[in-house]
């Protein structure tokens, strides 16, 4: 495993992220594996080297956060928590209050102690807003996450999907109060979602930010053999997840897309190798990515995202993956 710094930080993180959303409770959703069942994702991980975990508080509403810090405490070893990073985030709605949601002060307070009760540690090393709040001044966001990170409950700062001016500004504002700036973004990106490479991406490089994207692979439309349908063909895939997940039609799914999955197919067949792997070494050839954040729902998934950081794609292959791209409008920034 190789460990880089995270943007400009002195933070060596693994070249893989395990998204911990896919482990946490069933009554969340179908697709998530409970307490017993997590256990042989986050054992894998570390033994590949992995450890760099990603995780929020609204994933099994606290679940997985919980799931997450009682598996790298029992399966780290001894001085666990030196040897991990883990990274979780706030800002979705919690419970029905209308305080326990969003980044006021009021929540980021109370968010990051709940955070930390659940994960049983006394530090978060990475502490993401997991979207923009346009009802809270930012400068009220910014200073409480500040004052996080001066009370030791926080290391480090990150961001999520937003547009890149909102991330421009909120990175202008901390500096010139002498906050604590993010040192992370991490945006949605993959071979059928190439929208971040306007702005976002050459934002990041030119502000030493760590990209570390989320659904590398478009939610698994990218990881399997799937092809075009043909009429009353399962366009989703055999998973729980792919046929249970209703957000994936709105993000994948179009023409274009499967115009870049048949490319992605025929390139994995020239060389012998899963579909899977490919999108993602394609992920990580990109200069700006530092992370891509994986999760698995099969041990052989992990296998393979661990697999592909051997591979390296030449310009011609990377080529031939992105000429089919169509643009399309910006998805999830809210």
């Amino acid at each position: 495993m190789d460990y880089v710094n995270l943007g400009r930080t002195g933070l060596k993180v693994s070249r893989l992220c395990l998204g911990c959303m896919t482990y946490g409770s069933s009554k969340w959703r179908p697709w998530v594996l409970d307490e017993a069942e997590s256990r042989p994702f986050y054992a894998r991980a570390l033994e590949a080297g992995i450890n760099f975990f990603d995780t929020a508080d609204m994933y099994s509403i606290g679940d997985s956060e919980v799931v997450t810090g009682k598996a790298l405490k029992d399966l780290a070893g001894s001085g666990w928590r030196d040897g991990v990073v883990i990274a979780t985030k706030l800002y979705h709605p919690m419970t029905e209050r209308p305080n326990d949601r969003g980044l006021s002060r009021k929540h980021v307070m109370a968010a990051v102690d709940d955070s930390l009760r659940r994960l049983g540690t006394d530090y978060i090393d990475l502490y993401q807003i997991h979207r923009f709040d346009p009802h809270t001044p930012i400068e009220e966001t910014l200073e409480a996450l500040h004052d996080v990170v001066k009370a030791g409950k926080v290391r480090y700062l990150g961001a999520s999907s937003m547009y890149a001016w909102q991330f421009m500004k909120m990175l202008s504002v901390s500096e010139r109060n002498g906050w604590a700036k993010f040192v992370s973004m991490q945006p949605q990106y993959n071979l059928v979602y190439r929208e971040e490479e306007r702005e976002m991406l050459p934002l990041c490089l030119a502000e030493g930010v760590g990209v570390i994207p989320w659904s590398p692979l478009a939610r698994g439309f990218l990881a399997s053999d799937r092809r075009r349908p043909t009429g009353g063909e399962n366009v989703r895939g055999e998973t729980t997840r792919s046929q249970t997940d209703p957000f994936a039609d709105h993000l994948y799914y179009t023409d274009a897309d499967f115009a870049v999955k048949e490319a992605l197919n025929q390139l994995a067949k020239a060389k012998g190798l899963s579909p899977m792997r490919i999108a993602l070494a394609w992920v990580l050839s990109k200069p700006a990515v530092t992370a891509p954040i994986v999760g698995a729902s099969k041990l052989h998934h992990l296998d393979d995202a661990i697999a592909a950081l051997e591979i390296r794609l030449t310009e011609d292959e990377i080529k031939a993956l992105e000429e089919p791209y169509q643009s399309k409008p910006v998805l999830d920034h809210t």
